[in-house]
């Protein structure tokens, strides 16, 4: 048997009203501790983690998405972001649909969605995740210590579902109502994002 065909969406097509209210400062610009853009740091583990991602900004990114493009991520333009995450979502999944890479012979069977203010989440449970996402499980979420994070993943078979989102829960509902697989993990990184000038740096 194949590998699952699986893609890693990231979602990087937020305003960050909360970071900075003006919406002069872009959360997905500031640099980490590390040196690394925020938005940098967490494509980079993603794209670590699967071969092909796909990542979604707004119209006017400030500069994301040319530093997404040149890492090697599908960058595609989400023309009503502002209507709230799941217009984001679907417009992703559709790209990674209508796209396929030459070399791949079957459509996308799992996706992997990613926030692109969650640079902290640590390499082994995006590993752990696109594991349990081959291995059949119909929607996969990360816990620690008895608490769901980010990022999460779907199988093929609620595409449907997930094409038919509205509004500015994206996804929630699915994890709501559906069964989830739940991979225990060691890292606080995925309840971790930038949400604040001081969440730059973690404690």
């Amino acid at each position: 048997m194949g590998v699952v065909a699986q893609v890693g969406i990231l979602m990087a097509a937020g305003r960050g009203r909360r970071f900075d209210p003006a919406g002069q400062r872009n959360k997905l610009l500031q640099v980490l501790p590390s040196g690394e853009p925020v938005v940098v740091a967490s494509a980079r583990k993603l794209l670590a983690a699967v071969p092909r991602v796909v990542a979604v900004v707004p119209p006017q990114d400030g500069g994301v998405a040319a530093l997404l493009a040149e890492l090697g991520c599908e960058v595609t333009v989400c023309a009503d972001a502002d209507s709230g995450m799941a217009a984001s979502l679907v417009h992703a999944l559709r790209h990674s649909l209508r796209h396929s890479l030459a070399d791949t012979k079957h459509a996308p069977a799992a996706w992997l969605v990613a926030l692109g203010d969650m640079p902290h989440v640590a390499p082994p449970t995006l590993a752990a995740l696109r594991e349990a996402l081959a291995a059949g499980a119909p929607i996969v979420a990360p816990v620690h210590q008895g608490r769901r994070g980010n990022p999460v993943g779907f199988g093929r078979v609620h595409l449907d579902a997930l094409l038919a989102l509205t509004g500015d829960q994206g996804a929630r509902r699915l994890l709501q109502t559906c069964p989830v697989a739940e991979v225990a993990v060691q890292d606080s990184g995925i309840f971790l994002d930038i949400d604040t000038p001081a969440d730059l740096s973690p404690v």
